[in-house]
């Protein structure tokens, strides 16, 4: 990337470092051209012309497309603001991005680390690498668990905040103690979104994302991407994402880049909310088990605080029963019952309907959308008294 295109696009203003919603604005934009559109629309391409020698950044849609270089140059500026020779991968899902980084690292007979109480479908990817010969070990996040589990190991895989229990680990700590014993170490960052948490800032090798969650946002969308720094191992990324063609469409790419710009005005709105949300459950005496990193007595606030730039939208916590649960959740009016997060619109579900996460029947994961908060409050308060036996 150029100087020039580097300053558009992260940004900087009077000779300072932009702040968060200036970069997320400005993030990835190409210079401008005279009557050409700020952000191009995508570009529609299975093939590009290509005369003699196979050369040039652009040759078949499977391998580059324009559309994805903009993706790609802006959330690069968001996970590493002001960095050179940092990479970013987009995917047709955030699954695919993190099968590539754990199917493109990781040979028979390997170790790997995975958290036991991360995302649900962990579970089936480990699975898979069992069944290539490789090694899996598991261990919570909280309580910097997995560093028990690290001899010997090829790569470490962090989720902090976990998905969906929201426990936090000292990512500086086991990246510096995988690293020490010669793994490399990837962390999910889906929940936390590059506003709220910097993985390779802490040390990390990969950030891997789902992008269908918050860094869009509306919920239209499945993406996924890979972020890293070390040329010889985004390029074994890059040479998965060829072979399984895990791409995504050029529609998908530029809505996400659009999206991109409200991140910040969503993620401090959502994040605000979530606060608010988890306070006033904390004096509901039917809930328990309340998590959200940024309530000052929760178990993950202290790591949270020293690591996170921002604390999320997600607020969980558990009902009595699971009949509590389906009643309280039916009774929601501003909440959608979803299985996703990270949206403008809250959604809530019972987590242990799909099976694979270690929750209580009545536990809930709840994502604060963009709504008014006393509005969101209220709704889930009254939902909480109408559920009542």
């Amino acid at each position: 990337m150029s100087d020039s295109a580097k300053d558009k696009g992260s940004g900087t203003a009077g000779g300072r470092t932009a702040g968060d919603g200036t970069r997320a604005v400005r993030a990835g934009l190409p210079e401008p051209v005279k009557h050409e559109p700020t952000l191009p629309g995508p570009v529609f391409a299975a093939h590009f012309h290509l005369p003699g020698d196979p050369t040039g950044p652009y040759t078949y849609g499977r391998d580059e497309n324009p559309t994805w270089t903009l993706l790609e140059r802006a959330i690069g500026e968001l996970e590493a603001p002001g960095e050179d020779g940092v990479e970013t991968l987009v995917f047709a899902s955030g699954m695919a991005a993190i099968s590539s980084v754990l199917f493109s690292q990781l040979r028979a007979g390997d170790a790997v680390v995975l958290p036991s109480d991360g995302y649900q479908a962990l579970p089936l990817v480990r699975s898979q690498l069992e069944a290539y010969g490789i090694e899996v070990r598991t261990a919570p996040t909280g309580g910097d668990a997995q560093l028990d589990v690290l001899d010997g190991a090829r790569l470490l895989w962090i989720e902090s905040p976990s998905n969906p229990g929201l426990d936090v680990c000292d990512i500086r700590r086991l990246v510096e103690a995988a690293h020490a014993r010669g793994a490399l170490v990837a962390v999910d960052n889906t929940l936390a979104t590059p506003l709220g948490q910097r993985p390779l800032e802490l040390g990390a090798d990969f950030s891997v994302a789902s992008g269908t969650k918050q860094l869009t946002g509306h919920g239209d969308i499945l993406l996924g991407y890979v972020t890293g720094r070390d040329a010889e191992v985004m390029a074994a990324v890059r040479r998965w994402r060829k072979i399984v063609g895990a791409i995504p469409g050029p529609m998908e790419a530029w809505l996400a880049h659009r999206s991109i710009a409200t991140l910040q005005l969503r993620a401090d709105r959502q994040n605000a909310s979530a606060l608010t949300l988890a306070e006033a459950l904390r004096k509901r005496p039917e809930v328990t088990g309340l998590r959200y990193p940024g309530l000052p007595d929760d178990p993950s606030h202290k790591i949270a605080s020293q690591q996170m730039l921002r604390f999320g939208c997600v607020v969980s916590f558990t009902l009595p029963t699971r009949a509590r649960a389906d009643r309280f959740l039916d009774a929601l009016r501003l909440v959608d019952d979803a299985t996703s997060f990270g949206g403008v619109r809250s959604t809530a579900e019972r987590r242990g309907r799909w099976g694979g996460d270690a929750v209580p029947e009545g536990f809930i994961r709840l994502s604060v959308g963009a709504e008014d908060p006393a509005d969101l409050v209220a709704d889930v308060l009254r939902a909480l008294e109408e559920s009542a036996d």
